[in-house]
């Protein structure tokens, strides 16, 4: 055949990938390399084999060929066969030797006299080396090896910022604290076009930082994408409701305790785009935090039938069942996720949630434990396991945990909070007053209902240390969040009691027992009380 020929059944073959006609394109990409006997046409001709998935076909025929040690496309092919092909120790050993430093930092590799053949000054490409890293990355998980798989996805996102997988690896899977997550970001060379790309990663990455640090972010990636290319209006606008920004910032209100705020804007995001996962998982985990049961129905009936494979779906299931109180049936969803993917971080809290509210302290500490070890980027494993020992009276173990969280993770609110608790319950309550104001003071204003309990508590310390006046203060704080507590009114009651203004204590009595007629506490307070002021006024008179 003419040279010209040829080239138009490249062109072919070209067409037929484009249009996911993978069997014509295996068909004719064999006969041009059985024309030609090219290492570009018998790389071709593998590539058509591969995304025909027949994997082990396109292995064989890289393997064969003269130039599969020598050539870095064609070793890396191989090796996505082999990664198809679930031989993880095979992959490792055709993608070479090389080491890899606890920074991500490449060095002793024999595949440094590679070629690779592969470049088209047309476009611009991921470079092969950070692909290869990646793919060893992926490896070393599958085989459990997490130190490793870590070490190598920093390499890949070092070797070429574009490289937005493994960025997503060490992000989804939570291999980093948030210090090393913020390290590697401003660590990375991004070319002079990529700004808006290195604003984009900063929102990606834990958002730990003061409420205005973290808006300054997602306000300065509005603000590069706007001045990208002031004359294309459409792009002007492109990056501000980016699905993938907003996910981010309904995942800061989540972080942040603004549950409604988030609920409302996944909403928005999944009318627009019911299909993207990120805003489907924190969409599920604001309506659980709402009590949304409905919504938990609706939501883990459609992913079900979507994506039966998924680990999502059978969370969202679990979510459903722990959110109707029922346990037993929310245990087995979650435990069903795990297996499907055991990587998959919500699954293993919500499975060791299931256990705990059971009051099945061993079975939910081992699930803990297992998340702890497999995540050790999340505070919230090391979180659930201090509650767990506060639950058990071992106040001094959940410190322990509660501190190790917080170095983890130091502006969760949450584990501020339980130290206050812990240091209330060890009788140390001028520490429980300090841990209850810095938890205050890292929620953002105006305080929600559900901070209630901590306002409660801060004024429960504060009577503990006689200061009555503050305790009342903190009292009325609360009341104003939330009118119908219990806690609260006696709480109040008690502490007006406790200053001799018997004619308020009477009435806060009166209150509390409104909520709960046969409250014990309050029922003998209050005939105290009632006596207490007769004599005052005998006294008096």
């Amino acid at each position: 055949m003419r040279e010209e020929e040829i080239e138009k059944l490249r062109g072919v073959v070209r067409d037929c990938v484009t249009k996911h006609l993978y069997s014509s394109a295996i068909f004719f990409s064999d006969k041009v390399a059985a024309f030609t006997n090219d290492p570009a046409d018998i790389y071709m001709q593998a590539q058509a084999l591969f995304l025909g998935r027949r994997y082990r076909r396109a292995y064989h025929l890289l393997n064969a060929s003269q130039i599969v040690l020598r050539d870095l496309r064609f070793r890396y092919l191989a090796a996505k066969c082999l990664e198809e092909l679930r031989e993880w120790d095979q992959c490792l050993l055709m993608l070479g030797e090389a080491k890899v430093d606890e920074h991500g930092n490449v060095y002793d590799t024999k595949a440094s006299n590679a070629l690779y053949l592969d470049k088209y000054g047309e476009d611009r490409e991921i470079d092969i080396s950070s692909a290869i890293c990646f793919l060893r990355g992926r490896a070393y998980e599958a085989l459990e090896n997490r130190v490793q798989a870590r070490q190598w996805y920093k390499a890949a996102i070092k070797a070429d910022p574009l490289c937005y997988e493994a960025l997503e690896c060490l992000i989804e899977n939570h291999m980093l604290s948030n210090e090393e997550e913020t390290s590697l970001v401003s660590s990375l060379h991004f070319g002079p076009e990529d700004g808006w790309l290195s604003s984009f990663y900063s929102c990606l990455i834990k958002k730990y930082d003061k409420e205005y640090v973290v808006e300054a972010k997602f306000k300065e990636l509005e603000k590069e994408s706007c001045s990208s290319n002031s004359s294309d209006s459409s792009f002007k606008c492109s990056l501000k409701n980016n699905t993938d920004l907003l996910a981010c910032k309904a995942e800061y209100y989540h972080q942040c305790g603004e549950y409604q705020k988030c609920f409302e804007l996944t909403s928005k995001l999944l009318e627009k785009d019911p299909f993207h996962l990120k805003s489907t998982l924190v969409h599920l985990a604001a309506a659980m935090e709402l009590g949304h049961s409905n919504e938990l129905y609706l939501m883990a009936c459609n992913l079900v039938k979507d994506y039966p494979q998924k680990a999502l779906s059978w969370f969202a299931v679990g979510c459903y069942y722990y959110c109707i109180k029922k346990y037993v049936q929310s245990r087995s969803y979650f435990s069903k996720a795990t297996s499907l993917d055991g990587t998959f971080p919500p699954a293993w809290i919500g499975y060791g949630n299931a256990f705990a509210a059971l009051e099945e302290g061993d079975q939910a500490m081992s699930a803990y434990r297992t998340a702890a070890r497999l995540f050790p980027g999340c505070h919230l494993p090391t979180l659930y396991i201090g509650m767990e020992y506060m639950r058990t009276r071992s106040y001094k173990l959940g410190e322990q945990f509660f501190m190790q969280a917080k170095s983890i993770c130091p502006s969760d609110p949450l584990v501020y909070n339980e130290l206050g608790v812990v240091a209330y319950h060890m009788k140390d309550y001028t520490k429980a007053i300090r841990w209850f104001e810095q938890t205050l003071a890292c929620i953002p204003s105006p305080l929600s209902e559900m901070w209630e309990p901590t306002i409660v508590n801060l004024a429960h310390a504060f009577r503990k240390l006689k200061l009555y006046d503050e305790a009342i203060s903190y009292y009325e704080k609360a009341l104003a969040l939330s009118s119908k507590s219990l806690s609260t009114y006696a709480g109040l009651a008690y502490t007006y009691h406790l200053q001799d203004n018997y004619t308020a204590a009477i009435t806060y009595y009166h209150k509390a027992l409104w909520l709960k007629s046969d409250d014990q506490f309050c029922t003998e307070m209050l005939s105290i009380a009632l006596v207490d002021e007769c004599r005052s006024s005998v006294d008096a008179a």
